[in-house]
């Protein structure tokens, strides 16, 4: 009965982690679509030149 509870166990801790992976994934996806998009919409500087659209 333990040997099953621990393959058990360890399925449940690595569907999760998965999981937790595949959240990860589609976050770092939208993070990068949105700064390429800065690089395209960004607010004219002082001088003519183009600015940065972030502040550091």
């Amino acid at each position: 009965m333990v040997p099953l509870l621990l393959v058990l166990l360890l399925a449940l801790l690595l569907f999760g982690a998965g999981f937790a992976l595949k959240v990860l994934w589609w976050i770092a996806v939208v993070v990068l679509v949105v700064w390429l998009l800065g690089f395209v919409v960004r607010p004219p500087a002082t001088g003519g030149r183009r600015g940065r659209w972030y502040r550091w």
